[in-house]
């Protein structure tokens, strides 16, 4: 084999030579032509070389397009009057459209069409003719000395002692019937100490971030969970997620067939969902909206917090990403990042749990409005209680002005859709691989344990036995009643050793059997809302060492510590919980819950038999 072969052998395994190639030399590609520059023009399009036809047809067509929302929205509320008038007075009536419901019908249509149209106003109007010269004049100068004054030692302290004493009088109000909630705050004061005693730099500790990011924590739990308008917010938002990633059944019908869906088998009926939701998250991707609402969450963080803006703007991706995807968001920025931003990070991702996995945690009767509210409750806590584990002792290199959030490489709309649906595939293929071994594995142990256990009486000791009761003082302290502080320290255990998908399912079948109470349950779902698991660990460590291989020493270093961090994060929002939660509104959500799937499930059956004859 001659050398240039050989060469062609070794240049990524193609056998062919360079000589082959017929590759012209410079001087060669001087004799070629070249296009005439002025021809360039004549190939432009009518629209280009015309500027004010181009601006009039544009014109023309947002004219046509609003005068087309205008018409539906003039028809939508005749028919509204209609029904309202003739069918909504009978005493039985159950058409949906009667009555102003905000959740659906005519009610959500009303506000779609108000924030679209009061978003029109802002950037088109009011912003450029308005915003811009009040935010100049008047806001940034009072910005500045607000910040000025409001960061001083005697105001921190003087808004810490008020913020503390409203706390303390609204929780008096709120457990002073069930004084047992009380003890959800065992949990949070004691990681808090921890946090003091095993913080990297104790006098590094601001304690301005870690005070207000908690109590942001507190406040969107009041919000979320005890407000009855917060509440009722984000039961709808859970409830049209869980309707959105429903339609996903249908191609998973389509491909797999009703007899693998019907049955629920996990890789077949759970997981395509997957598929679906990346797909969806990649075309907002590529249209720069997911970069958008990040960016202002992130914005709205560091304000908040005074935390830098890489570290913000992660913490706010997780909310809809998951652990591998919000840190590509700052891909370029990574190696420039400090040892506590990246330890930040890397709490984020293990505190909160992924979009793309919702639809699996609601399969195994997970409450949406749950899940959605503790990854929303992280976004500040992460923050916050990874900078008192490891506050920052370094000057960040990246601020709101230098950085720029990572654009979409697809080419097209229809390349970033396929491309989404394909970048899915590994994720699904993870996430089997990771249940299958560890869920082998710990059964392993489990066979282990229970033999020696045999040897001398004991047959009903197991691996995730002994674990498990590692974890009872830890559920007791979030609040969970004594009577289920075993079941739901064994959910716990299988989330810490194994992953939350067989902790979720495990959790379901408990409510379902009725073997603990709904609140316990809540508490439960906060609780192991979160990618802190082994297979995660390894998972990030690659995924962010990939991105910045200079770091990686680094990474290694904090990781187990952001793992822990994360855990605890989670533990912070189901304490929160236990104190906010309600026995008798959660009876009431787990019964329409399973009352949903046994539906579901029953439909699918059905349609599996009818298809069969």
């Amino acid at each position: 084999m001659s050398d240039d072969g050989s060469k062609g052998i070794l240049n990524n395994g193609f056998e062919m030579e360079h000589k082959e190639l017929q590759i012209l030399g410079p001087d060669e590609f001087k004799d070629l032509p070249f296009a005439d520059s002025k021809n360039l023009d004549n190939e432009k399009s009518y629209l280009e070389n015309n500027p004010k036809v181009a601006r009039i047809v544009k014109i023309s067509i947002y004219v046509l397009l609003h005068l087309v929302v205008v018409g539906y929205f003039s028809y939508a509320t005749y028919h509204y009057h209609d029904i309202t008038n003739y069918e909504c007075g009978w005493s039985g009536s159950t058409n949906p459209l009667c009555g102003i419901n905000f959740c659906s019908g005519y009610g959500m249509l009303l506000l779609l069409l108000g924030f679209i149209y009061l978003g029109l106003f802002y950037y088109y109007v009011f912003k450029p003719m308005v915003g811009l010269k009040l935010h100049k004049n008047f806001l940034k100068p009072m910005s500045k000395k607000w910040h000025a004054f409001s960061r001083t030692r005697v105001m921190s302290l003087v808004s810490i002692a008020i913020l503390l004493v409203l706390l303390a009088i609204f929780v008096y109000f709120e457990t002073r019937n069930e004084p047992q909630k009380l003890i959800s705050l065992v949990a949070p004061c004691s990681f808090i100490l921890c946090g003091y005693v095993f913080s990297t730099k104790r006098s590094a500790i601001k304690w301005r971030i870690v005070i207000t990011g908690i109590t942001c924590q507190f406040l969107l739990g009041i919000f979320c969970i005890r407000w009855e308008v917060g509440r009722k917010i984000f039961e709808c938002l859970g409830n049209k997620v869980a309707t959105f990633l429903g339609y996903a059944t249908e191609g998973a019908l389509f491909v797999f067939g009703e007899y693998l869906v019907g049955a629920e088998v996990f890789a077949f009926a759970i997981l395509p969902v997957i598929f679906f939701f990346s797909f969806f998250i990649s075309i907002l991707y590529y249209m720069g909206a997911m970069q958008w609402v990040v960016i202002k969450l992130g914005w709205i963080l560091q304000q908040i917090l005074g935390t830098t803006v890489c570290e913000s703007v992660t913490a706010a991706a997780n909310i809809f990403l998951g652990m591998s995807e919000s840190p590509l968001l700052i891909r370029p920025y990574i190696n420039k990042l400090t040892k506590s931003e990246i330890h930040s990070i890397m709490v984020s991702g293990f505190a909160t749990v992924s979009g793309t996995v919702l639809a699996a945690y609601l399969s195994f009767g997970a409450s949406a409005a749950h899940l959605i509210t503790s990854s929303v409750m992280a976004a500040p806590a992460t923050l916050a209680i990874s900078k008192l584990y490891m506050p920052e002792t370094e000057e960040s290199q990246t601020t709101s002005k230098s950085i720029e959030l990572e654009k979409s490489q697809d080419s097209s709309l229809l390349d970033a859709a396929s491309s989404g649906a394909s970048n899915a595939v590994p994720i699904v293929l993870g996430i089997i691989a990771n249940i299958v071994a560890f869920v082998a594995f710990i059964t392993f142990l489990n066979g282990v344990v229970n033999w020696f256990g045999y040897l001398v009486g004991l047959e009903d000791i197991d691996f995730e036995w002994i674990f498990s009761k590692l974890f009872i003082p830890l559920v007791w302290a979030m609040g969970v009643p004594a009577e289920d502080c075993d079941i739901i320290a064994k959910v716990v255990a299988t989330k810490t050793i194994i992953n939350e998908f067989v902790a979720y399912e495990r959790l379901g079948q408990y409510i379902l059997d009725k073997q603990i109470t709904a609140r316990s349950a809540g508490i439960a779902t906060f609780a192991i809302c979160g990618f802190a698991n082994p297979s995660s660990l390894g998972i990030l460590i690659g995924s962010l060492s990939a991105m910045a291989p200079h770091r990686r020493s680094t990474i290694t270093q904090v990781a187990f510590r952001a793992f822990i961090v994360g855990s605890i994060v989670c533990f912070v929002s189901a304490s929160f919980a236990g104190i906010l939660l309600q026995e008798d509104e959660e009876q009431a959500t787990y019964a329409r819950i399973f009352e949903k799937l046994g539906r579901r499930n029953s439909t699918l059956l059905l349609t599996g038999s009818l298809k069969a004859r």
